[in-house]
């Protein structure tokens, strides 16, 4: 490896084989946004078959095929206001509760210094974010996946932040989230309470782990509607903890379609790549919790994402 050089490959999927080459890596590496693969292809740090370098983001890739890419490692710096477009569902002098679309990051990290939510709310909030998360992450208590839409609150004020934070830990946030499911559960409904922890084998992933390995996680699910080899399932978290969703329901034999990471594609795999649904089918439906400052109670609500409505018609029986 390069000094100051992050590596890496990975080949292309069956499921993303038609894909556009930026859509596809930034599939097969969640931490990368699409943006930030773009860039790194016409900066010509993605490399294909034969090592030669590729420069066209919209190159249409096949299945199987090798592509690598070498990541400037960036040097730890203050996130930057950026006017990007927000969707948001409240806001105060305390915080603001945003709905999120699908394949925006949350806050700037290695390899995603720039169009994220953060770089969205410095331009929005004009820098009044609370303090507590640090610079690379002001105002955020919590977090969605980069490829799950939906909604999420930011903290304003420090004691906004001091306030959500310690209803996340005393698990009184309400939130829910709507998954499309590879079948049908059976019992339709029911509660997963496995811990979870890093992947053994690809510490890129998080798995089920013994109890006292990672951390204690609770999933309440319910099926709402029967589908096509498939099933609309509403998910109530009592803990919070990175892809729980995601593992939870993978781990009883019901992955999230499109999921790049939990997912083997499954029966659908042909309708998600007519319909060039390349993510996981989840989308934070609702969120609810006291309002820190005020002690008003305050919930919100999203509508599915358009792109998980397309494949629920699709799916409809």
């Amino acid at each position: 490896m390069v000094e100051g050089v992050v590596s890496l490959s990975a080949e292309i999927t069956p499921a993303l084989a038609g894909s556009r080459l930026d859509r596809a890596l930034a599939t097969l590496f969640p931490d990368l946004s699409r943006e930030r693969v773009k860039a790194l292809i016409l900066q010509g740090h993605v490399t294909g078959p034969g090592g030669g370098a590729v420069s066209d983001p919209s190159l249409k890739v096949k299945a199987d095929t090798a592509f690598a890419l070498a990541i400037p490692e960036a040097t730890p710096a203050e996130a930057v206001a950026q006017e990007i477009d927000l969707v948001i569902a409240y806001e105060d002098q305390h915080l603001i509760v945003i709905d999120k679309p699908a394949g925006m990051v949350v806050h700037p990290a290695a390899g995603n210094l720039d169009g994220t939510l953060v770089n969205a709310l410095l331009h929005h909030c004009a820098g009044q974010l609370s303090g507590i998360g640090g610079v690379a992450r002001p105002g955020i208590v919590h977090r969605i996946d980069k490829d799950t839409s939906g909604l999420l609150v930011v903290a304003k004020s420090d004691i906004a932040h001091e306030g959500l934070a310690k209803q996340f830990k005393d698990h009184s946030i309400e939130r829910r989230y709507l998954a499309i499911v590879n079948g049908r559960p059976s019992p339709s409904s029911g509660k997963v309470d496995q811990w979870i922890g890093r992947s053994d084998g690809d510490r890129k992933k998080m798995a089920v782990q013994r109890e006292g390995r990672g951390k204690h996680a609770v999933t309440h699910y319910r099926t709402l509607e029967p589908l096509d080899r498939a099933a609309l399932v509403e998910c109530r978290l009592e803990t919070g903890r990175t892809h729980q969703v995601r593992v939870h329901l993978a781990h009883i034999g019901h992955p999230l379609l499109g999921d790049p990471v939990y997912s083997r594609g499954g029966p659908h795999r042909p309708l998600l790549a007519q319909l060039g649904f390349h993510r996981q089918a989840l989308h934070a439906v609702k969120l609810g919790f006291i309002h820190p400052v005020t002690s008003k109670t305050l919930s919100f609500e999203s509508p599915i994402a358009d792109d998980m409505q397309q494949l629920f018609s699709h799916l409809s029986v």
